[in-house]
């Protein structure tokens, strides 16, 4: 091989390199930083670039997508001098290469010692139970913080989430008993409203039960009364429209004299002076309707002039018979 080949083969492959490191290549969604002699020269956007070969250098590419970093646990103390582990998400952006190269050496860490050094002041300031229910309120103090300190290093912090909020095992454990505790203290008061409102329906049941019996009851002892009234209305004008005389009054006493003696314990009863009279006008009835017939069967014997027993006006009344007597 002669010497000229040698030399047009080391000028293709020196043109070759030259044209490689002369054509850069960027692709979508990021960003390269091209310094000339040392010195910021310009960046390139994506798409095909052409650069000054040994002269220029592009530094490794920059992602201009959204980024999630998840930082790990940091124990943080709370107003009331509890610890507790809090895990951190930050979605960060870069929105200008060129700052993100020169501004900060490293912002990843820069961001995550921020993120924890601004959770501790957030966190300073709270209880332990206002760190729980206040989530929302941290991750906007923690996202305006570092939004605003991340600005000069061409970073835009768009959103702070807390993964979770560890409290110390005691302390879950005596959350935990707070909680049955109060879930028990809800439970006895709604089973005790139960029981009121049970008891406050029974009672109106019962209440409405009895107004209706009562007035059931009424209804029924003002029919019944209006149906002995009837009755007695019409066995009262049933008897004077008869005209009872005293002989049927005294065998309507005789009748019921065997219903007034019943029963074991009537030992004394009461006769109504009133008997005595009518018994008496019943025996001279009964005389006055036996004797004729014996004599029209017995000849000629004189009768007997009529006994009258009723009080006239040349007789005095009979005297009152007495009034209570032995059975």
């Amino acid at each position: 091989m002669s010497a000229g080949v040698i030399v047009l083969l080391v000028i293709a492959f020196v043109v070759l390199i030259t044209l490689g490191r002369a054509v850069r290549i960027v692709p979508q969604a990021r960003a390269g930083v091209v310094e000339r002699l040392g010195r910021y020269q310009r960046t390139l956007d994506p798409g095909l670039a052409l650069v000054v070969p040994f002269v220029d250098r592009v530094r490794p590419l920059i992602d201009l997508r959204e980024q999630v970093v998840s930082f790990p646990p940091q124990p943080v103390i709370t107003e009331d001098n509890l610890t507790v582990e809090i895990d951190s998400v930050i979605y960060y952006q870069v929105t200008d290469p060129q700052s993100a190269t020169y501004e900060i050496s490293n912002y990843i860490q820069a961001i995550e010692q921020l993120t924890v050094t601004t959770l501790r002041n957030v966190i300073g300031g709270m209880t332990l139970e206002q760190t729980l229910t206040s989530r929302d309120e941290i991750n906007s103090q923690l996202r305006v913080v570092l939004d605003e300190a991340t600005g000069k290093w061409g970073i835009r912090v768009n959103r702070v989430e807390l993964k979770s909020i560890d409290p110390p095992p005691t302390i879950q454990e005596a959350m935990e008993k707070q909680m049955r505790a109060e879930r028990d203290r809800r439970a006895a008061i709604l089973q005790a409203e139960g029981v009121k409102q049970s008891q406050i329906l029974t009672a109106e049941g019962e209440k409405q039960s009895s107004i209706l019996r009562a007035e059931g009851q009424r209804e029924s002892q003002r029919l019944y009364a209006e149906g002995q009234a009837k009755a007695i209305e019409t066995v009262f004008n049933a008897i004077h429209d008869g005209k009872p005389d005293r002989e049927l009054l005294a065998y309507q006493y005789l009748q019921m004299l065997p219903q007034i003696a019943q029963g074991e314990s009537n030992k004394v009863w009461i006769i109504p002076s009133e008997i005595t009279q009518a018994l008496g006008s019943l025996g001279s009835a009964v005389e006055s309707a036996v004797k004729p017939s014996r004599g029209a069967g017995g000849g000629d014997h004189p009768k007997p002039p009529a006994v009258d027993r009723g009080e006239g006006p040349d007789r005095p009344p009979a005297p009152p018979s007495p009034g209570p007597g032995p059975a």
